[in-house]
């Protein structure tokens, strides 16, 4: 094992979803550089040098066992992945993203790659006033002053203003900021095993939807007019209780609440299943306990194809379920898009699982967090 070094990153960016890009380049950091154990404010500033549109800067701790070559080499790669290519005259150009090494602890470095402490440092305020936030008594290790000095002393008076943004620490930290996301999906889908998976990796409240025993479950695939109106109603009367109990009644060891079902499937499916004047009754009472419930921060909708429903269906093996026709479930997958189509402003994002298996492929399971990740930070601009 190496010796940890602390690095001093400065984060900027002025094209795109600067915010967004700044988080995301940060969690990439932490997982390819090292532990992040300081964030500054975020401060917003002109462009300096050259025409272009305002920039986002922020300045980081990172605690890593890498040599400055080594995080130099990861940085360009982080700027590359979110579309930078550096060139000569870079400097005087507008980007999607800047990661500028400034301080590596108390080294000095002197290399064709490579100058640190950074050489223009003590002449950009914003550098030094989000730096100060995280590490004011720093001393410089060639000026032998503290980054409050150098700050006090710095003759850059370019409009610099603190914004309300925030940057987070890690994914736990972000996914923590939440109290409740709702996963759905068709029949299935596979929203149970991700609830499952979300509420072990950031100790999030489990709120599963109870509906095994339901006595007219099976009845009803047997014969869906007969017995669509009772197990409709059952159903909402048994995810009303069930629902109030859970999401009011906050775990205080948990982060937050993650659910593998939302109420509003319950109007989904009666439409699907009931009469137009069942459908009418139903509504009215549904529409009544609507109002009572607790409405998610992110509404995650599962896609998957009708094959793949239908193999994991059939994986599962729940004997009441192995006829169910697939007519059904492209009904019930129109349905949640409609619904999804007709609350615009719920923050609702449809992931197409249709080529990922998040339960057998860490890779997958990564890109269905990331795309989680990015609508949760939406949130917060």
């Amino acid at each position: 094992m190496g010796q940890i070094q602390q690095a001093y990153l400065s984060l900027g960016s002025n094209l795109g979803n600067r915010y967004l890009t700044l988080q995301k380049a940060l969690f990439s950091i932490q997982k390819k550089a090292g532990k992040v154990t300081a964030v500054s404010s975020i401060y917003e500033n002109p462009a300096i040098g050259f025409e272009g549109d305002d920039f986002l800067n922020a300045c980081i701790i990172v605690e890593t066992e890498k040599s400055a070559t080594e995080l130099l080499s990861i940085l360009l790669q982080v700027e590359k992945d979110f579309g930078r290519e550096r060139s000569d005259q870079d400097s005087y150009q507008s980007r999607t993203l800047d990661i500028d090494i400034i301080l590596f602890g108390n080294e000095i470095i002197t290399t064709e790659e490579l100058v640190v402490p950074h050489p223009r440092m003590v002449n950009r305020n914003f550098v030094l006033k989000p730096l100060a936030d995280i590490s004011p008594q720093f001393y410089h290790p060639v000026l032998n002053k503290d980054i409050r000095n150098l700050l006090q002393q710095c003759k850059d008076r370019s409009n610099l203003k603190k914004t309300s943004l925030k940057l987070y620490k890690s994914r736990l930290e972000l996914f923590s900021k939440l109290q409740f996301i709702a996963i759905e999906g068709n029949i299935g889908a596979g929203k149970t095993t991700l609830s499952k998976m979300i509420s072990k990796d950031f100790n999030a409240k489990l709120v599963l939807e109870r509906f095994a025993d339901n006595p007219f479950l099976p009845k009803f695939y047997g014969d869906q007019s007969r017995y669509a109106f009772p197990l409709e109603m059952s159903f909402l009367a048994d995810r009303y209780q069930q629902f109030t109990d859970d999401t009011s009644q906050f775990d205080l060891f948990k982060n937050f609440m993650v659910s593998d079902y939302d109420i509003f499937k319950s109007l989904i499916f009666a439409k699907i299943t009931l009469q137009d004047d069942e459908f009418s009754l139903y509504r009215k009472v549904f529409n009544f306990m609507y109002q009572e419930v607790k409405k998610p921060e992110i509404y995650l909708y599962l896609y998957q194809n009708t094959e793949r429903l239908l193999a994991n269906i059939k994986k599962r093996g729940r004997d009441y379920e192995q006829n169910i026709d697939v007519s059904y479930l492209e009904k019930i997958n129109r349905g949640y898009l409609d619904f999804i189509k007709g609350h615009p402003n719920q923050n609702s994002m449809i992931l197409d699982l249709s080529e990922l298996d998040f339960v057998n492929n860490p890779a997958d399971y990564e890109t269905v967090l990331e795309r989680l990740e990015s609508s949760i930070i939406s949130l917060f601009i």
